[in-house]
């Protein structure tokens, strides 16, 4: 990704006002089956979600039809749309498990705790930057199984209502360490978290508009990746680690 130094403006984030498509009904049967029946029997039916998602999401189709070619080097087909949006859905269901605990169903492997030892024991708080790839939830989940490691995450979640409400009431700690954007006491509920030597993981690839955005190429074409984040840190003096719960099909 090479970053150009020149930085533009851009009008209010279409993705924050687009309306979520869940369905509280569906999702409560989601649920039961995924706790009750277990997640082999419930990633069968998130099977038949994905289908109806490909069929009948034309937005998000059209997007995922836009980026495939340009990471498989290929036209996409229907089975790449298919496992596409298999993969996102597998990623939103296993929150279910991972808010629950039960982490004895997964088998996540921590790549470069090393790295970020020394600044945990410094005690004097870290950002955990990354993007919309993978299981955001993961990363909680680690800071939840490895000792002296505590994650807060900043989201935005106006537009996610009904499935994190729907998580919340799986465990009502799901909403504990999570610090809202957009509010006017965001930052200095980060800054508060960050002074407590806590770890602050955030998403920086979305912008709620209206904000300097750098422009890199990425993919091929021009992307605008929102300065804001980096500019907190630096005011913030904290230091920067990529992050991503990368998931890998299946279990891992």
């Amino acid at each position: 990704m090479t970053e150009n130094t020149q930085s533009t403006s851009v009008r209010p984030a279409s993705w924050v006002n687009t309306k979520e498509r869940s369905n509280m009904l569906m999702l409560h049967i989601m649920s039961w089956i995924s706790l009750r029946l277990g997640r082999t029997v419930a990633r069968s039916v998130l099977h038949l979600i994905a289908i109806y998602f490909v069929l009948f999401a034309p937005d998000s189709r059209s997007a995922s039809l836009s980026y495939l070619p340009r990471v498989l080097g290929r036209p996409a087909t229907w089975l790449d749309l298919y496992r596409h949006f298999f993969c996102f859905a597998s990623t939103i269901h296993d929150r279910i498990y991972l808010i629950n605990r039960r982490y004895d169903l997964f088998n996540i492997d921590i790549r470069g705790e090393e790295n970020i030892r020394s600044l945990i024991d410094a005690n004097k708080g870290v950002f955990l930057m990354g993007a919309h790839l993978g299981s955001f939830e993961v990363m909680r989940a680690i800071g939840r199984q490895v000792p002296g490691l505590r994650v807060a995450m900043v989201m935005h979640e106006d537009n996610a209502q009904k499935i994190n409400g729907m998580l919340t009431a799986i465990n009502s700690e799901a909403s504990l360490d999570v610090i809202p954007l957009g509010h006017i006491d965001s930052m200095l509920q980060v800054q508060q978290r960050l002074e407590d030597g806590m770890l602050v993981g955030m998403l920086a690839d979305r912008t709620l508009g209206n904000e300097p955005m750098a422009q890199v190429n990425l993919l091929g074409a021009t992307a605008g990746i929102p300065s804001g984040p980096f500019r907190m840190a630096a005011l913030l003096r904290r230091p920067v680690v990529f992050m991503v719960g990368l998931y890998m099909g299946g279990n891992r």
